[in-house]
């Protein structure tokens, strides 16, 4: 517990002393509100109206996390067809990265037209952008059960389903969350891509409503409450991941030699 303090005060402290230094060189260089303003007209500008933030912030969290629960479900289930069945290999996987190398901003209009301009685009795309890294991670979790085990539930006359559900999962948990923790992200970022191309709510909106008027303050206080939002997601998949493999080399606290 004393080292998580100790952790979270330092990079407190590294937060606070990054502001200063934004708020310092903005002042003694003279540089314009409209280019860069300072943290103090960003604070300002968010606690004007913290309740109108918040509500858009609510928005995109909402649709992050939809398109981030897709993505590990139907992840999850891909990444097992792969792993299980050589034809889904070598077809499904081919096709999945090529799906990756297609820029998502690219497809959101189509999104739109297809599913209109509520926030199921919006979740299409969070979920498209986050997949790719839960199904590279699974597969990869998957296979990587030493072979002498699964010869052991062979001989054990352990089924597939058995075998999969309490051999192959277990083993692939680190590199599921693993993967989970980058999803986490690239879904948010596919949430504001998705408000970008078309919506009434959401930071995203909120970003490219201020960019248009200019208002450069309101678009880094935007910018400042996804940042928070991220960092907190990342930190919730983190929390999830101690509680479901406490027994995991990576969850275990070092202490310093003497």
């Amino acid at each position: 517990m004393g080292r998580s303090w100790h952790g979270g005060a330092m990079a407190a402290g590294v937060l606070v002393a990054a502001f200063a230094a934004w708020e310092i060189g903005v002042r003694a260089f003279r540089v314009k509100p409209i280019v860069l303003p300072p943290p103090s007209a960003v604070f300002a500008e968010f606690f004007s109206a913290p309740g109108w933030y918040l509500g858009h912030a609510w928005y995109t969290l909402l649709v992050t996390l939809a398109g981030f629960a897709l993505a590990v479900v139907l992840g999850v289930a891909l990444a097992v067809l792969i792993v299980e069945s050589r034809l889904m290999e070598k077809s499904v996987y081919a096709l999945i990265i090529g799906l990756n190398s297609v820029p998502k901003v690219a497809v959101a209009p189509l999104f739109v037209i297809w599913l209109g301009t509520d926030a199921e685009p919006k979740i299409a795309i969070a979920f498209l952008i986050a997949v790719f890294a839960i199904v590279i991670d699974a597969v990869l979790g998957l296979k990587s059960v030493p072979p002498d085990i699964l010869d052991l539930a062979r001989a054990l006359r352990g089924g597939r389903l058995a075998t999969l559900w309490r051999i192959r999962f277990p083993c692939a948990l680190p590199s599921l969350f693993a993967g989970m923790k980058v999803a986490i992200s690239l879904a948010l970022v596919g949430a504001i891509v998705g408000e970008f191309v078309s919506s009434q709510r959401g930071l995203g909106y909120v970003i490219l409503a201020a960019q248009g008027n200019f208002d450069t303050a309101r678009v880094f206080a935007a910018i400042l409450v996804l940042a928070v939002m991220g960092v907190a997601l990342f930190w919730l998949i983190a929390w999830l991941e101690r509680l479901a493999i406490p027994w995991h080399a990576s969850q275990k606290v070092h202490l310093p030699t003497p």
